[in-house]
């Protein structure tokens, strides 16, 4: 059986942990057994990921570190000034896929952090990473501008939340049902699924 591979390009440091067990999660809720191989992270800033000619070099990267099989997922905050994912998104995708019309891509552009996806699935990360008991998710998660702020704000260690020291363990265990009420997450998890079942598919894993 051929193994499924994944390649990652995301922004910060936390991301580089936080991705893959975001991708392995979602492919054990498609198959209890079913675990892909995902690489080392891409780290590109995106500030320089939406200039010209810097989404394609690091989508070509990704596919050659893939030996073009597998699939590449884009995940970035949207957080730059006048910035909607509902346009960039789409405008980063068509210029990935131009890149590299032979691979699987998907682009998902968090609104407006990776954290805001955590604040949606506040109430299941009570107590969590010197969270407090009492957390509980705004009607709104999306349009917090500062939801690293939001998440250290509602600690009771006094340290704050750290994106190196938190990121990847919140990931690991926030509630994704709850944290797709969000358009981006609701967008990524679907993105993921899709890509993964397709490899399978395309790879002779899926039993008839």
């Amino acid at each position: 059986m051929t193994e499924i591979k994944i390649a990652a390009i995301v922004e910060g440091h936390g991301e580089c942990e936080a991705v893959p067990i975001l991708i392995r999660r979602i492919a054990l809720e498609l198959a209890p057994d079913f675990v892909p191989r995902v690489l080392p992270p891409i780290r590109v800033p995106a500030s320089r990921l939406i200039k010209q000619g810097e989404i394609e070099r690091a989508i070509d990267l990704a596919a050659r570190k893939l030996q073009g099989q597998g699939g590449i997922v884009v995940i970035l905050d949207c957080d730059w000034d006048d910035a909607c994912p509902a346009h960039m998104g789409p405008q980063l995708l068509a210029r990935a896929r131009k890149a590299r019309s032979d691979m699987l891509i998907s682009v998902v552009l968090a609104k407006k952090e990776f954290e805001a996806w955590f604040i949606a699935a506040a109430n299941s990360l009570r107590g969590k990473c010197g969270l407090t008991e009492d957390l509980k998710s705004p009607s709104n998660p999306e349009n917090i501008r500062d939801a690293k702020g939001w998440l250290s704000a509602r600690t009771t260690s006094g340290i704050g939340y750290s994106e190196t020291d938190d990121q990847s363990t919140l990931a690991a265990i926030f509630d994704m049902s709850s944290a797709r009420k969000v358009d981006s997450f609701d967008k990524c998890y679907r993105d993921i699924s899709s890509m993964l079942e397709q490899l399978r598919q395309s790879q002779g894993c899926v039993k008839e």
